[in-house]
């Protein structure tokens, strides 16, 4: 099992690490254990200091730890600030908000179950493990580690192995902000060894982000320990455009919803369902944009497109189009890997695809666009709603009786009218289906790793 730092842009080894051994992570758990007993005995407003204090160091470094993200899994530049910049905003917001989410709520009339009071109070769990994956390195672990810190719990990651570097980037972060020695821990092993960790009795509760195979692995191994488990997985989110839509909005954001992050999102708009009556106009505007992004190192900062994180990733995209092209479909644009180092793959927009194309029922996590033609909007959301993912999804129309109609038909977590889905630290995040399920994000992202005790007083 290999976990190292292999540069997405050349194909290169750039650094290799030796997995933590099982003493090592007996030490981790231990330490992250007592860190946890530590940060229960502590208050919000210490807890925010510090958090504060991480925020400010991340916000200082963001250029250093910028260049981890590009370095190791090939997003462009900027886009690397972004992610850096949207985990500082997070962090200040669980520091300025966890009191006021987490406050104990009182009964309004507490006669009416025969108490002179009562109201119910959350505290910490204990040790939380995540197991993140490798497309957003940084913002994965953020979205869950400063809600589970400003909870009072402590947080042991897993991370994906072709991102060691910005596992334990964070691994020092919560140290030198002033944290309990401990409090945030990552575990340097591969997914074999995920199991046994689970399972130890000083893990309280499981947070996974990645495909829908590990989230059915580590959810079956937490139900069986009786753990709490959140689940954000893979999808296959629908973008919807109607007649009444501003269609040249709506191609120049359906071009950003599809090769954000070079396409590799969960939330990633990737099935582009257009009316009849306005799809050859969505389609021109839309496969002209697509063609004219630049694809090339993600160091350059006029470049738009990167590299494939990983060359199985690379090899996986390129077999779900040339499959679909081999049962029929049409390339508008792209569909194929330049011949270069790395592991590139061109901004490709693909229509007409037969219900037997793998495109229609898979995920594709690459820039890869799939264009469907529909006759009204109950085909639309017919088709939307046909895969097994419900993440989220995006509808374009200026009809507010259609936008009703679109937010209650949609089978997701999530509903954006005329706009792209992005997770805010503000609202909750999370799907249904086999997307998962739990909710990450805003104050209900803080609850779920915690005890939600009732009081009730004679």
């Amino acid at each position: 099992m290999s976990i190292s730092t292999v540069n997405p842009t050349t194909g290169e080894t750039v650094q290799e690490f030796e997995p933590h051994g099982a003493d090592e992570v007996e030490r981790r758990i231990a330490e992250t254990h007592a860190a946890a007993q530590a940060l229960r005995g502590t208050t919000y407003a210490e807890r925010a200091q510090w958090m504060h204090t991480a925020a400010a160091l991340l916000e200082a470094d963001v250029d250093n730890g910028a260049r981890v993200l590009t370095l190791e899994m090939g997003k462009p530049l900027a886009q690397a600030r972004a992610e850096v910049l949207k985990c500082v905003k997070a962090m200040r917001f669980y520091a300025d908000n966890a009191e006021h989410f987490l406050a104990d709520e009182p009964l309004a009339d507490p006669s009416v179950v025969g108490a002179s009071s009562a109201h119910t109070r959350y505290q910490p769990l204990g040790v939380v493990l995540a197991v993140m994956p490798w497309n957003y390195p940084f913002w994965q672990v953020i979205r869950f580690a400063a809600p589970a810190l400003m909870a009072g719990n402590a947080g042991l990651l897993k991370h994906a192995s072709n991102v060691p570097q910005s596992a334990m980037y964070l691994d020092d972060l919560f140290d030198k902000a002033g944290f309990p020695t401990g409090s945030f821990r990552a575990l340097l092993i591969g997914s074999r060894e995920v199991e046994p960790v689970i399972v130890d009795d000083r893990i309280k509760a499981v947070t996974l982000t990645g495909s829908e195979p590990a989230g059915r692995a580590v959810a079956a191994t937490a139900g069986r320990e009786i753990k709490k488990v959140v689940l954000e997985l893979g999808g296959s989110d629908p973008f919807i455009v109607m007649p009444s839509a501003d269609l040249e909005a709506a191609a120049a954001t359906a071009v950003n919803a599809r090769t954000l992050n070079n396409g590799q999102s969960c939330i990633a708009a990737k099935r582009f369902i257009v009316h009849a009556d306005v799809y050859d106009a969505f389609a021109r505007i839309f496969v002209e944009k697509m063609a004219s992004l630049k694809l090339g190192d993600p160091f350059d900062e006029s470049v738009q497109i990167g590299p494939l994180a990983t060359s199985n990733g690379r090899d996986e995209i390129a077999e779900l189009v040339d499959d679909a092209v081999a049962r029929g479909a049409r390339v508008l644009t792209g569909g194929r890997a330049p011949e270069r180092p790395g592991w590139f793959y061109e901004p490709t927009v693909i229509d007409q695809l037969p219900d037997e194309a793998r495109l229609v029922r898979e995920e594709a996590f690459g820039p890869v666009a799939s264009l469907y033609r529909v006759a009204d909007r109950e085909e639309a959301v017919r088709i939307a709603n046909q895969t097994t993912f419900g993440l989220s999804s995006a509808v374009w129309t200026a009809d507010a009786a259609e936008q009703d109609w679109f937010i209650d038909a949609l089978e997701a977590g999530a509903v954006f009218v005329n706009g792209m889905t992005v997770s805010y630290p503000e609202l909750p995040f999370g799907g249904i289906k086999d997307s998962g399920f739990g909710r990450e994000l805003a104050a209900v992202g803080i609850r779920e790793f915690t005890n939600l005790k009732t009081v009730w007083k004679a």
